[in-house]
């Protein structure tokens, strides 16, 4: 078990009080006990701090005393100091090389991959050092994946496409899947138009389980570097995501949107087609992005729930409005109308 000023040795921090205590994990204030690591990150869970069992503490400035005579790691940002302690004391489990002989492998790899069972690899993939490919993935003819990646069981990377260093791709995601081109004969029939672009991705990329990145038409799907997408995401055919934006389970992009980086875009968001988002835009969950937002901020577009019989009243209102702007309408020509009057009257009566 490390000691707490050897691990602020290797993250950095202000140690205050002992640092010869030892640590073995990280843990919430509520759950922790002795050599357990916890933090306050946010002051309303101070006094949760005062009764936790934990052995040490990670705390911004303000909180630098709060914990009494226990060791505390002082740093500006204690939830990002957390997560860094968390990888840590867990990091990922090492590759281990290997091909399994139920493995079908047409090109050559490094001796440091390692490539489970039921796997294929096509001819002509390019596998840098130290990927892992799960049980049951496919990596397609032309394919590219970059120096330390990991394909979790089930992933699904289609020919030519492309992900860089250092990803993490999780069970049952499909990169490089067709996008919903179509056009439409007279008759009403749907002719499908070949989707020839590709799937890029940058480094340091992580994808969730059963999300879906479409290839392009004609031009390329990109994926920046650091993003990080949740499960079930849906990326259409041409879109492009700055780097280190993230998106939360469930949202959608449809085709050719481009999104900045640095994003941050919650749960259940709807993104129409060819539209532009800026950098540095955050959306709260359940928005339906209809237009180009060209102005960095704080988007929002839905409703905070509310019980069913409110919601039916108002929703009763609501069909309503466009009477209730002409009556307003109305109303304001009228008091308009009544102001030009007493002001006729009030020069008449000067004039006199």
């Amino acid at each position: 078990m490390p000691r707490i000023d050897e691990l602020v040795a290797q993250l950095g921090g202000e140690l205050v009080g002992d640092g010869s205590v030892r640590l073995h994990r990280v843990a919430t204030l509520e759950q922790a006990g002795e050599g357990d690591l916890a933090f306050l990150a946010n002051p309303k869970y101070l006094g949760q701090l005062k009764t936790s069992l934990a052995a040490a503490f990670i705390v911004g400035p303000a909180h630098r005393d709060a914990a009494g005579d226990r060791p505390c790691i002082v740093t500006a940002d204690p939830y990002l100091y957390f997560a860094r302690a968390s990888r840590f004391f867990n990091p990922a489990p090492p590759v281990v090389p290997g091909v399994h002989p139920r493995a079908s492998v047409r090109c050559a790899v490094p001796p440091t991959v390692a490539i489970e069972a039921g796997a294929v690899v096509e001819e002509g993939a390019v596998i840098g050092e130290g990927v892992s490919i799960g049980a049951n993935s496919y990596v397609g003819r032309g394919a590219r994946i970059g120096r330390g990646t990991r394909l979790a069981p089930n992933v699904t990377v289609y020919a030519d496409c492309v992900l860089g260093a250092d990803c993490i791709v999780h069970a049952g995601a499909v990169i490089g899947a067709d996008g919903f081109g179509f056009a439409r004969e007279p008759s009403g029939a749907w002719v499908k138009i070949p989707q020839i672009g590709r799937v890029v991705i940058g480094d340091d990329v992580e994808i969730g389980a059963n999300t879906s990145i479409d290839r392009g038409v004609m031009d390329d799907t990109v994926i920046g570097n650091g993003v990080k997408l949740d499960n079930q995401i849906q990326v259409a055919h041409n879109v492009h995501i700055g780097e280190h934006t993230v998106m939360a389970g469930s949202s959608g992009i449809a085709g050719s949107a481009r999104i900045g980086a640095r994003c941050i875009i919650g749960g259940q968001v709807g993104i129409v087609g060819h539209i532009s988002i800026v950098d540095d835009v955050v959306i709260s969950g359940r928005t339906l992005v209809s237009k180009s937002i060209r102005k960095r901020g704080v988007y929002t577009g839905g409703l905070p729930q509310q019980t069913h019989a409110e919601w039916v009243k108002n929703f009763a209102h609501l069909r309503h409005l466009d009477a209730l702007a002409n009556k307003i309408r109305l109303l304001e020509q009228r008091l308009q109308q009544q102001e030009e009057a007493k002001e006729n009257t009030e020069h008449h009566a000067d004039e006199h």
